[in-house]
């Protein structure tokens, strides 16, 4: 490293060698078939159906490797090892790993509420990051709770824990509902 702090080429060279190489190979089932699959179950028994491995897992879920641990009516809880595939340039999990734990906890959560043929989809999602997390932090989960059933609007809140159950994310999201209960 030069003096002012930067990278030389020799050192971004060896930054690029084979030894520091990782790779991650990610399969998922299509994501159609297992739509019309679960058509005619109400949310509850779609989110059981995937915690329990009736139902495969959505592709979201196995790029990230989260399980769905817990499926009760208003409220899910998800869990994930950290794996340094998250990590950004200083070591820490990027923050879109929380965000996307939380936007499908807190959806999963409204879900657990609808009947057949009716979902949620993510008006506004509000994180506030409280502590890094890191693949260091041990098995994170991330819970979401519905607050406010509504006709055209619904509100949740979730939560992301470490390993040791501090508090590192909190957040809040306004979902609309859309299809008709068939």
């Amino acid at each position: 490293m030069t003096a002012a702090g930067r990278i030389d080429t020799a050192e971004s060279i060896d930054l690029f060698t084979a030894a520091w190489r990782r790779e991650r190979v990610v399969d998922w089932q299509a994501p159609g078939p297992v739509a019309r699959a679960a058509a005619g179950m109400s949310g509850l028994e779609t989110m059981r159906a995937i915690r329990d491995g009736i139902l495969p897992e959505p592709p979201m879920a196995r790029l990230i490797d989260f399980r769905l641990r817990v499926a009760e009516p208003g409220r899910i809880v998800m869990e994930m090892e950290p794996h340094e595939a998250l990590e950004n340039t200083i070591g820490l999990l990027h923050g879109a790993t929380a965000a996307a734990l939380l936007d499908t906890a807190m959806g999963c959560a409204i879900s657990t509420m609808l009947p057949a043929g009716q979902g949620a989809v993510t008006l506004d999602l509000k994180l506030s990051y409280l502590r890094p997390l890191s693949v260091k932090s041990g098995t994170i989960s991330a819970e979401g709770k519905l607050v406010k059933l509504g006709r055209q609007t619904s509100y949740a809140e979730g939560s992301v824990r470490d390993g040791n159950g501090n508090l590192a994310v909190h957040a809040t999201a306004t979902f609309s509902m859309v299809g008709e209960a068939t």
